[in-house]
């Protein structure tokens, strides 16, 4: 175990030597996009980017509808590094891998991340392409990426968890809700599930028992290595679609896709306008 562990550490250390060579400047926020989110990379203005495959031991984007890029600009007056697509556990990846993008970027200097994804409504007042802001998660997902030796030299053995999303940036969000006037926007629990296959209705009414507001198959490893890492974490997930367990749809990925899109226009406004607010405090 400690051999392939130092494995590890060697591959997160030559892919932050290779791009502390490439990227113009350090990172001060990274932001993660999830399932039909890449479009908000188009408001940048971009000062580097490379695809995923050019970083030494960055795993490959399968789903596609992930982009496979990293991109370095500025949005809105903050220094920021774009994850255009992100991996998952269900196209076979460990959770170390998942989150390896995260640990690499870790270390080159930001404090804030912010992950965004697609999920499924459990709450039954959300409304299908409505936000929410992650308040608390619910990890199904059975790894964590923290398992096996620690580095302390990344974070301490056991990071504290009893607030997962930072409480300012929560504030911060709800103020760029309201200077946006956007609608629909709750604060939630999100449970990450491992996938691929989509919830049964009795698995969906079990997670809303559970207490979760809305389910997805991705972010809990990569907030669980950022909270490891010191940064501060913002979840935004956009409620795809909103199923009845007593009266279930059949669930489409195309459709969670389509109404993901349908809802970027939002989640751009709210990311621009929370990064406002953000340089300006």
């Amino acid at each position: 175990m400690q051999t392939e562990f130092n494995h590890h550490i060697r591959q997160v250390e030559e892919a932050v030597a290779f791009l502390q060579e490439q990227m113009p400047f350090q990172p001060d926020v990274i932001l993660a996009l999830g399932t039909g989110l890449g479009g908000l990379a188009e408001r940048i203005e971009i000062a580097f980017e490379i695809p995923y495959e050019d970083i030494p031991h960055f795993p490959e984007s399968t789903v596609e509808s992930h982009a496979g890029k990293l991109i370095l600009g500025t949005l809105h007056g903050v220094q920021i590094a774009v994850l255009q697509g992100r991996f998952h556990y269900y196209e076979g990846y460990t959770t170390k891998e998942v989150a390896f993008p995260v640990r690499v970027l870790s270390l080159l200097g930001p404090s804030i991340f912010i992950i965004t994804n697609a999920s499924g409504g459990l709450n039954p007042e959300y409304q299908p392409g409505s936000l929410m802001i992650l308040e608390d998660h619910l990890n199904f997902i059975p790894e964590n990426p923290l398992r096996g030796p620690n580095n302390e030299a990344w974070g301490p053995r056991f990071p504290d968890l009893s607030k997962p999303y930072d409480q300012d940036l929560i504030a911060h969000a709800l103020s760029a809700v309201h200077e946006s006037a956007l609608k629909n926007v709750s604060i939630g629990t999100y449970v990450a599930i491992p996938g691929p296959s989509l919830e049964t209705p009795a698995e969906t009414r079990f997670l809303r028992q559970c207490g979760a507001d809305a389910v997805g198959m991705s972010s809990v490893p990569e907030v669980i290595v950022a909270i490891h890492a010191g940064l501060r974490v913002l979840g935004i997930s956009v409620v795809a679609n909103v199923n009845d367990p007593d009266n279930f749809q059949p669930i489409l990925i195309e459709d969670v896709i389509e109404q993901a899109n349908k809802a970027a226009q939002d989640l751009e406004k709210l990311i621009v306008q929370f990064l406002s607010t953000l340089s300006n405090a």
